[in-house]
């Protein structure tokens, strides 16, 4: 409180920017979750569009490729959010 009372210019930039950085993490996160909405409604349209046109054997393989596909994307997000992370510190 005694800080403020010195100098309350100071204190208020440092909240202002401390809620600035909130909102960036927040944003960012909202935006790789979004981005995984995306990826998760592409695949499992893939998939109901693949089901219905081919047997069960070719199925199975395009099924574990997907999973690796989503797989990849999700690490990739999950990078792209650790590297927020860095930045925010």
């Amino acid at each position: 409180m005694n800080d403020y009372k010195k100098n309350p210019q100071q204190s208020l930039d440092t909240t202002e920017i401390q809620i600035a950085r909130l909102a960036y993490i927040g944003a960012s996160i909202s935006t790789l979750g979004d981005g995984l909405s995306a990826v998760a409604a592409g695949l499992a349209l893939n998939a109901l569009e693949k089901s219905s046109n081919q047997n069960p054997q070719n199925q199975n393989n395009d099924q574990s490729k997907g999973s690796e596909d989503m797989q990849k994307q999700i690490d990739y997000l999950i990078n792209e959010l650790k590297q927020v992370k860095k930045m925010m510190r």
